[in-house]
């Protein structure tokens, strides 16, 4: 193969931690995949350590925040958290390599982060508010992204997965109906999570809703 790029390391790594989870992810299984020896990684990633920061940055480097929100400081808001879940819900990994990681160490989230302060100021929150603000929106995209979850490890063949989900099910539907009326109600969509697109819109719905409610108690709208 040509020239071993930091780029083609982090993709490749990603797509280990998609099929197989975050603890899939080695430097010598890396090295393995890539068909080089782990030395050759080692100019790019002297560590998990930083192999994991390499692919948090590579996942937030999908978000391209181009000239700020000059609109409403909540459309800005809404557009950062629900771009944000877009991006990364394109690799199951995402939430446990950002989890797994100090987000200092990831310029690109540290400039998701900033935005995210810049517009809850904007809105009339103070310093401190506007810290919780953005970790709980920040940290709510993560969480987003990573729903909703599949009862099944990923890499289970689909036939397996499916049989997982229907035992779920009915055992969720055979608990006490005078105990736990609504989750043997709801134990479909309990146990079979949601349309991703309706769960992300929803999802950022609800997050932006605490905070314009705030806002407006406040009269920040």
């Amino acid at each position: 193969m040509g020239k071993l790029t930091r780029e083609a390391v982090v993709e490749q790594a990603l797509e280990i931690g998609d099929a197989e989870g975050l603890a899939a992810v080695t430097i010598r299984r890396l090295a393995q995949e890539l068909g080089v020896t782990p030395m050759a990684l080692y100019w790019h990633f002297k560590n998990k350590e930083q192999l994991t920061a390499g692919m948090a940055g590579h996942l937030i480097e999908g978000f391209v925040i181009e000239g700020g929100y000059t609109g409403p400081w909540q459309e800005g808001l809404r557009e950062l958290v629900a771009g944000l879940v877009r991006v990364l819900r394109r690799h199951p990994c995402a939430a446990d390599v950002l989890g797994a990681v100090d987000h200092i160490e990831v310029p690109a989230y540290l400039a998701v982060w900033d935005t995210a302060l810049g517009l809850a100021k904007r809105g009339g929150f103070s310093g401190d508010e506007s810290c919780m603000i953005s970790q709980y929106l920040l940290s709510g995209a993560i969480a987003l992204a990573a729903g909703p979850r599949k009862p099944c490890p990923p890499g289970l063949p689909e036939q397996e997965a499916a049989e997982r989900t229907r035992l779920k099910r009915l055992r969720l539907q055979s608990l006490p109906p005078d105990v736990y009326p609504h989750i043997v109600e709801m134990a479909v969509p309990l146990s079979e999570g949601g349309a991703p697109d309706l769960y992300d819109t929803f999802g950022v719905d609800l997050l932006m809703a605490g905070i314009e409610a705030l806002a407006a108690r406040s009269g920040g709208i």
